[in-house]
C-alpha cells in the first residue's frame, strides 16, 4: 500500500501516525509540510476526500477565520497553521488526530 503523510517531525502525534504507517508495511511519502507547503488546490483536494471543510483542518490555535476559503488562504499564508498529520491512501484521506483515524484508510 501507499500512503501521503503531510508531516511535521516535531509533532508527537504526526510521529506516531508516521510509525503506524510503517509498521502496517506501507511505502510511506512523507511531505514536510512546514518545508514543502502544498498548495491551496491541493489542500482543497485533500479535505475534500476526507470529508471534512478545511476550517476543520485548521490548528485549534489558528487564527480564527470566516469560511473555508479563508481557511486554505491562511494555511498556504501560514502552513504551520495545518493541523496534523494529514494521511492520504487509496481508500481516502484523514487528518489523523488522533492518530488511530489512520485505521480508516489502512
Amino acid at each position: 500500500m501507499k500512503a501521503t503523510i503531510l508531516h511535521n517531525p516535531r509533532c508527537s502525534k504526526s510521529r506516531e501516525a508516521l510509525a503506524i504507517l510503517h509498521e502496517t508495511g506501507a511505502e510511506v511519502s512523507v511531505i514536510d509540510y512546514l518545508e514543502h507547503p502544498p498548495t491551496r488546490n491541493e489542500l482543497a483536494r485533500l479535505y475534500a476526500r476526507a470529508g471534512v471543510s478545511p476550517r476543520d483542518g485548521l490548528r485549534k490555535d489558528a487564527p480564527k477565520v470566516a469560511n473555508d476559503a479563508a481557511a486554505l488562504d491562511l494555511m498556504v499564508l501560514d502552513p504551520s497553521t495545518i493541523e496534523r498529520p494529514l494521511v492520504g491512501t487509496d481508500k481516502g484521506v484523514r487528518l489523523c488526530r488522533p492518530p488511530s483515524a489512520i485505521k480508516d484508510v489502512l
